[in-house]
Parts: structure tokens; sequence; C-alpha cells
């Protein structure tokens, strides 16, 4: 198998990856699982645009003003923040990940799954620096290996490897900075963040401790949870839908959404748009993490959703 064969068969069918060009010229990975759920990934950034049950249900969320052409970042999906989170220093905010154009990992083996998985889809993505970003933007040599995954249940696994190609130590952030798509945020609440700390991105990353059992929305939220457990909830009434985040090597928690003000003064994002998203993100923010040479980072997001209807 190469890197865009269908994964084994399950029940005899089948996941199948296909590879379509946006009006952009920019190639996108649609993976498709045995059940009829799809994802679509694209090369620009390595960002996950769409994740749809197998009844052709949106999860994610995607603003209606995206900006889906270079050199500008995507604002919906899963975009990955690396080698910052958030702002400062030399680097643009969240890095430049998520604008760069990544290609398909011919080094590893088939992304089809191990031996025995059976219905899913696979793809592997990798992301280098260019000489101009060792120049001008980042002096650190390093590589990305993302591999996306599209289980025979309709959960989405993105597995992340970091090395340090580096004569010298590598420190970084990384998050996966999801966008959940939800049918009212007033209607939102998120468990698993209870009496952790937090830093409040509001009020200048001041630390707080969360008070309540679930955190629910009624105004701009921007948050960093420290130290959370490994798996967190998004429970969506109006839609009577639950995700599952559930994370290896993510120790934070970020949280963000915009209100109504702040989503007016994003170009890129509708006005009334807040009421239809929130960002959860696997992350590592608190405490960079620090490699020597020829070191590794692995982390890995696994998303599942349940309905009640």
């Amino acid at each position: 198998m190469t890197n865009f064969e269908a994964a084994d068969a399950f029940d005899g069918k089948a996941g199948s990856v296909e590879i379509v060009t946006d009006k952009h010229g920019i190639d996108q990975l649609i993976l498709q699982n045995a059940k009829g759920a799809t994802t679509q990934i694209s090369l620009y950034g390595g960002q996950v645009l769409s994740w749809k049950n197998e009844k052709g249900e949106e999860l994610l969320f995607m603003s209606s003003k995206a900006t889906c052409k270079p050199p500008m970042p995507v604002r919906g999906g899963i975009p990955i923040s690396f080698p910052q989170f958030g702002s400062g220093g030399r680097l643009e905010q969240h890095g430049f990940a998520r604008n760069r154009t990544w290609v398909i990992d011919d080094q590893l083996p088939s992304p089809c799954g191990s031996t025995g998985s059976k219905g899913q889809a696979s793809v592997n993505l990798l992301l280098k620096p260019s000489e101009e970003d060792l120049n001008k933007v980042w002096p650190n040599r390093f590589e990305v290996r993302l591999r996306v995954t599209l289980t025979e249940k309709g959960d989405l696994i993105l597995r992340s490897r970091v090395r340090n190609d580096n004569g010298k130590p590598l420190s970084f952030q990384i998050a996966f900075r999801t966008y959940f798509s939800v049918s009212d945020i007033s209607e939102v609440r998120v468990e698993g963040l209870e009496t952790l700390d937090y830093l409040d991105c509001l009020q200048e990353k001041r630390r707080f401790t969360e008070q309540g059992d679930a955190l629910t929305f009624e105004s701009e939220v921007d948050r960093i949870y420290l130290n959370s457990s490994d798996i967190v909830a998004v429970f969506d009434h109006g839609s009577k839908r639950t995700f599952h985040i559930k994370k290896q090597g993510l120790p934070d928690v970020a949280v963000w959404n915009p209100w109504d003000k702040k989503a007016k003064a994003l170009s890129d994002l509708g006005d009334d748009e807040y009421k239809q998203m929130l960002c959860v993100d696997g992350a590592v923010i608190e405490k960079p993490i620090s490699l020597k040479p020829g070191e590794e980072w692995v982390g890995q997001l696994e998303l599942s959703v349940l309905s009640s209807c």
C-alpha cells in the first residue's frame, strides 16, 4: 500500500483516501471510513478542515469568511499552533505551521493503521523548515510528522511527532486548535476542567482556579487550563451531542470563544458566528517541550462524538 490507498477491509468495505485540488491549487486529502464518515485535510497548514459523521453532519466549525488562500491562516477546522501558542517574540501569532505547505510523508509505512485495523483511513504528513524559515523566521531544524486517522467508528485521531534536528536544544509550544461546531454557545458546557488552575488571557494571563462544576459561556472566554486530565467533554444541549476529547502528551487545554464584540473585530469571522463555535484545544503551553539534539516528542488528540437523539 501507498499513502494514498485504502485501509483494510471492514465487512467487505474499506476506508479510502482521495486527493483533490481546491480553487487555489492546494491539494486536499479526503478520508472516508467504511461507514461513510469523512474528514478533509489541507496540505496548507496540515490542517483538518472538515469532520463529518456517517450522516453527513459537520462536526467542526468553519467560518463563512475564512480565507483559504496563502499566506493567511484558515479560520476553522483544526489548525496547528507550532512552535508558539499566542503572540510574542519574533514569531507570528500561533506560530507558522498553520500557514506553511506540508507534504505527504513517504518515509513512513502505509498509513492504514496497525495490522488488523479495519474500515479506517489515514494519511501521514510532514513539515520541515525551508531555508527562508531558518534564515529569517526561526533558526531551528526540526521535523513535524502528523498522522491523521479516521477510525472505523468515525473518531478522529491526530498524532504528532516533533524531532529536534538541531545541534542544540529545541524548545517549543504546540496546540491542536479545535473549532467545534455547536448549535448555540449559550447552550454549551465543558466538563473535566473543575478545580484546575487557569491563565486568563483577558486579564494578562493572571492565574485563577476554576470554581464551577462546568464551564459555561455568557461572554468572551480566553483561558489556558493547566495540567488537565486526559479526557475533557463538551456538551451541546441544543444538538444533543457530546464531544469527547482524549489527549496524550498534551497537558493543557485552551478554551476560546470571542463573543460578539471580538467577533465583529475579526475580518475572517462573521459577526454572529461566535454563537456556532467553540475552541477547545489539547496543548502544551505553560511549560514548553524541550528536546535535546535528536530527541523526539509525541502527542495525540482523539476526538469522538456521541448523540443522545
